[in-house]
């Protein structure tokens, strides 16, 4: 049997397994999220498996060349997923080659406790200090004008996430991390396609990171991709990524550099070889091959994606202004163009419902929400015993941790669903009066 008659029975299963399923309102679940796909990706999923080259190969270095031009940086290096991104940008910053502004254990490290855990993780398991800024109750992101003030002779990074695809006003952070030679890492897995003065978010920090779990703009079920446009930065992430190797050949090649027995590394005898020669505390956090097909068929619809996002975003935007009264509707930060991963929202305070009351009547409408990650982090069982430090006070950040959630905008919620969303938003202020 030939490869293109299996790809071809490929597509005559995805339109059997896969047929569209109808709405029901009020029956079938509106997620957050969701993977949005067609036979593309399972023939690709399928063409790589036939290969059975199981780690990193073709479609890997495809869509490592495809993404990084489409986030405007020169390098992308896959990971297994976004977790692992924050893992080996934060771990690069700690690399002896960075010299005097390597990030050491006591170091300090600007963040925000309204987030997701895996952006701070990274600062906690290096013995770095995080230092925790409030956030903005309108754009979710850190205030930017308390910002200078957690800056300290021991800060030596600023590491941020673009909350929900809103950008942070990376102007004012820039300037900071600039002025007192600070580190700065983008977390961009809720924000692939936002842009900053028409630029792409990411493009501003020495690193960013992504993610491509299948609630994200775009998905190989697990994944994620560091990026930067310095070779230096490059070179220690890849090694960061790579078990910590200081060899940069690619799977299953040898001798790249032509001095394979020629080197003299450390302690070790002279001319050992240099595929073995480790130059970090690394890990293996490579994808394999089969996943980033799933992602070359992805990066063809993301455009499309983005553009849908931020249609639902406009439209869940412009039903929900009439219950201002009631509700604080996010604002995009200023000069910015979000690819909105949500629509996040806060409660206002008052005597007739709270965020669980609308929750749980959404959710009973088969309307799923998801509320701000971990609302304020330092309040998570598993901070109980970090060391870290708040800068000023966190006050907008106990407010969205009791009065914020998000509801979804992801391409999969079309007009129909959309109006349906909207009329059960509309029966519950209705049901106040």
């Amino acid at each position: 049997m030939s490869r293109d008659t299996i790809l071809d029975s490929v597509k005559e299963y995805y339109k059997e397994a896969f047929a569209q399923q109808s709405f029901e309102p009020g029956k079938t679940s509106i997620p957050f999220a969701g993977r949005i796909f067609s036979e593309e990706e399972l023939v690709n999923l399928v063409d790589a498996s036939l290969d059975f080259w199981l780690t990193t190969g073709r479609y890997a270095e495809e869509f490592e060349t495809q993404f990084a031009e489409f986030m405007q940086q020169r390098n992308c290096l896959l990971v297994n997923s976004g977790s692992s991104a924050n893992l080996v940008a934060f771990s690069t910053l700690t690399s002896e080659l960075l010299k005097t502004k390597r990030i050491l254990p006591g170091d300090e490290v600007i963040t925000v406790a309204a987030g997701f855990p895996t952006t701070v993780n990274p600062i906690v398991q290096y013995g770095a200090i995080p230092i925790f800024v409030d956030v903005d109750i309108e754009t979710f992101n850190i205030k930017s004008s308390d910002l200078e003030n957690a800056v300290t002779e021991k800060t030596k990074a600023i590491m941020l996430a673009h909350t929900l695809g809103n950008p942070f006003d990376i102007d004012t952070v820039k300037s900071i991390a600039d002025k007192y030679g600070l580190f700065l890492v983008e977390d961009c897995c809720d924000a692939v396609g936002s842009t900053y003065k028409g630029k792409m978010v990411g493009t501003y920090g020495d690193l960013a990171t992504t993610s491509f779990y299948p609630a994200h703009h775009i998905t190989m079920g697990e994944g994620g991709s560091v990026l930067t446009s310095n070779p230096l930065l490059r070179r220690i992430a890849m090694s960061m990524r790579d078990w910590g190797r200081d060899c940069y050949c690619d799977p299953g090649c040898d001798n790249t550099c032509g001095r394979r027995f020629k080197g003299q590394y450390g302690d070790l005898p002279k001319g050992y070889d240099h595929k073995y020669v480790y130059s970090h505390i690394g890990y293996n956090l490579k994808v394999t091959d089969m996943q980033a097909a799933i992602g070359v068929a992805q990066l063809k619809k993301l455009p499309d994606f983005i553009q849908k996002r931020k249609s639902n975003f406009i439209k869940l935007y412009n039903g929900l202004k009439q219950y201002e009264e009631y509700l604080i509707l996010p604002k995009a930060t200023p000069n910015s163009d979000p690819s909105w991963f949500g629509f996040p929202f806060n409660i206002r305070v008052n005597n007739r419902f709270n965020r669980n009351n609308l929750a749980e009547f959404l959710e009973d409408h088969k309307i799923l929400t998801r509320q701000l990650f971990a609302g304020n982090m330092t309040k998570q069982p598993a901070y109980n015993n970090v060391n870290y430090r708040i800068s000023g006070s966190l006050d907008n950040t106990d407010y969205i941790m009791h009065n914020t959630i998000f509801i979804g905008v992801y391409p999969g919620i079309d007009s129909v669903r959309m109006d349906y969303v909207l009329s059960v938003f509309d029966k519950f202020f209705n049901n106040l009066h």
